[in-house]
């Protein structure tokens, strides 16, 4: 079992930044990858960015690219999103999520274990 707790949204003027974290309970963390996912009022949930067990594999959004930018820490058990010139477009609420599997899985369904999300605002 894996509980994720993720922090740091908030609200953010239109070409500002915000970090948001994942604190991951458990010893196995560093055996799972781990991704971001976002959505939105009236809209699914869709893929941000997801990073391997190792962080030495990374694939991100084309929505994000760029501006974004995913990377873990398996001492803290914590993975990060660092997120600029963020725009009004991404604001949702966003969710960390972790998989048991190798590679970099994208969608929702090959992901075991989700936090609880936070809200980003990008106001303009």
């Amino acid at each position: 079992q894996v509980q994720l707790v993720e922090s740091g949204g908030g609200l953010v003027q239109a070409g500002g930044s915000l970090r948001l974290s994942c604190a991951a309970s458990g010893r196995t963390f560093s055996s799972y990858a781990m991704g971001w996912f976002r959505q939105a009022p009236g809209k699914e949930r869709e893929f941000v960015a997801a990073i391997n067990w190792s962080g030495g594999n990374i694939y991100y959004a084309d929505s994000v690219k760029g501006r974004f930018t995913i990377s873990r820490d398996n001492v803290k058990n914590t993975v990060y999103l660092q997120m600029n010139s963020l725009k009004p477009e991404d604001t949702a609420v966003y969710y960390c999520a972790a998989a048991r599997r190798v590679g970099l899985p994208q969608t929702t369904p090959m992901y075991d274990y989700w936090g609880q999300g936070t809200q980003v605002t990008v106001s303009s």
